[in-house]
Formats: structure tokens, C-alpha cells, sequence
């Protein structure tokens, strides 16, 4: 069984396993609007689906996603504050539907990843990649910050380890993202599909409701990520649009022209 949307593809496997691809290889599965109101769709479907056992998130392509759309930036350069705090939920309502997807979300994180394609991984139960991936918070390189993922990112770091590459944009190769907690292992490219194997078949022996169960107890008992903190993030992602900095940074960007900042 299989449902088509337009940045996504939603696979069902006999056993009750679901795919949802990223399906944008084109522009390296970066996040639009729709893409991210199709997560929010898809997640509500297989939350709802109780033959759904397990979902694996992945991207089409030699990347996994690359962060958000050069378009989405384009916009958002000339929008205004209610719009842009606009857009921002919608990249921190896909991130919360994720984070409480009533089924285990298991990150098979099949190449780099950049920005908030970073908060992605943070909500899946478990990620693996190839040893070969990149990663990095490059939001301060443009003058923004990584705010709607930050609960996210946090919650599956630690503070401590979070502070060593949330703020510097530098890419980090997936041994260290190991190290850092954001990934479970990383394994060879022609591994990965084993290593997801492995971790999605226990899942297809437990009680589906006492699964749901534990991994809303595991979210009680973690960070707290109640609406006022995501209201926080998305606010000062909105003040951070505002400043100058923003606006040189992103037209450095879209010019492709270094900023005053760079060494």
C-alpha cells in the first residue's frame, strides 16, 4: 500500500511498517511549506492507523535534507513578522506531531544533513546513517539561529553537548554526531539498510498499545516541550528575521557573495 503526496511518499509493508520518504532529491529534500504540512498530515494518518506498527523516515537521494527551501528564505526576506512567525509553525508543528507520533519513528538518515533537517533527526526514537554523512546547525553562517529545532535538539543531546556545535555552523562528520547523541550508530552505506532492519523487527514483537504507552512515559519523564516553550523559540526566531545581521546574511547567501563576518 502506498500514498502519494508531493514532497512525500508514504509506503505501507505488509507487516505493518511504514516508509515516509522524503521525495524532493531535486533540491536535497530541503523543507517547504507543503512539505511540512504533508508531515503533519502524515503523521496524523499514521498515528490513527493501528495496523501501523513502525514508521522509518528517510530522505530520496543522496541526501537526507538539507534544511529549509532557498525559496522559503527568498519570502521571507520581505515578509513581515506575522508571517514569518507564520512559516516558523509550521516547521514546529511538524517537528511536535513527529515528537509525539504514537508509533516508534526510526531515522534511517540516508545521507548529510544541515539546519533543520537536524530537528528531524532529533525527533525520531532512534537514528543511523552512513559513516560518510555530514551534519551541521548552519544557521548562524546566515546570521539566524536554530530556533524552532531547539527543544528538539536539547532534549535529544543535552545542553552540554548541544553548546559544541549549536552555535559555531560547523559540519561534523557522523562518528562525532555518535558521540553527540544525535545519531544511535553510524554504519556503512550498504549496511544501513540492516541496521534499520535490526532495529525496527523487535517493535513487530511487543504490544502495539504498551509501545505507544512507554514511549509517551519515556516524553513525560524528558525535557518538558510545552506550547509556551515552542512559542519562545518561535518568537525569537521572529526577532532574530529582524536584525540587520539576518538581512546581510541571507542576501550574502542568495548572492552567493561571502559575508562581512566570514574568515
Amino acid at each position: 500500500m502506498a500514498y502519494d503526496y508531493e514532497t512525500l511518499t508514504l509506503q505501507l509493508d505488509a507487516r505493518g511498517v511504514a516508509t515516509c520518504t522524503l521525495n524532493r532529491p531535486d533540491k536535497r529534500n530541503a523543507m517547504s511549506d507543503r512539505m511540512l504540512a504533508e508531515l503533519v498530515d502524515m503523521a496524523g494518518r499514521v498515528s490513527a492507523d493501528p495496523t501501523i506498527r513502525a514508521v522509518i523516515l528517510t530522505g530520496a537521494g543522496d541526501f537526507f535534507c538539507a534544511g529549509g527551501d532557498l525559496s522559503w528564505m527568498k519570502q521571507q526576506i520581505e515578509a513581515d513578522r506575522a508571517t514569518r512567525m507564520k512559516q516558523a509553525r509550521g516547521l514546529a508543528d511538524a517537528l511536535f506531531v513527529l515528537n509525539t507520533l504514537a508509533k516508534p519513528l526510526i531515522g534511517r538518515i540516508n545521507g548529510s544533513a544541515f539546519g533543520g533537517g537536524l530537528g528531524l533527526i532529533s525527533v525520531c526514537d532512534v537514528a543511523i546513517a552512513p559513516v560518510t554523512a555530514q551534519f551541521g546547525f548552519t544557521e548562524t553562517r546566515l546570521g539566524l539561529i536554530p530556533a524552532t529545532i531547539s527543544p528538539y535538539v536539547l532534549a535529544r543531546m543535552g545542553e552540554g553537548k548541544a553548546r559544541r556545535v549549536l552555535m559555531s555552523a560547523r559540519l561534523f562528520p557522523a562518528h562525532e554526531a555518535v558521540s553527540l547523541d544525535l545519531l544511535a550508530r553510524a554504519v556503512q552505506a550498504e549496511d544501513l539498510d540492516a541496521a534499520i532492519e535490526a532495529e525496527v523487527t523487535p517493535y513487530l514483537s511487543v504490544a502495539p498499545s504498551a509501545d505507544t504507552a512507554s514511549k509517551r512515559l519515556a516524553r513525560s519523564l524528558g525535557p518538558r516541550i510545552e506550547p509556551d516553550v515552542i512559542e519562545a523559540t518561535i518568537e525569537a526566531l521572529a526577532d532574530t528575521w529582524e536584525t540587520e545581521e539576518a538581512g546581510h546574511g541571507i542576501g550574502a547567501f542568495l548572492s552567493k557573495t561571502t559575508p562581512r563576518w566570514a574568515r
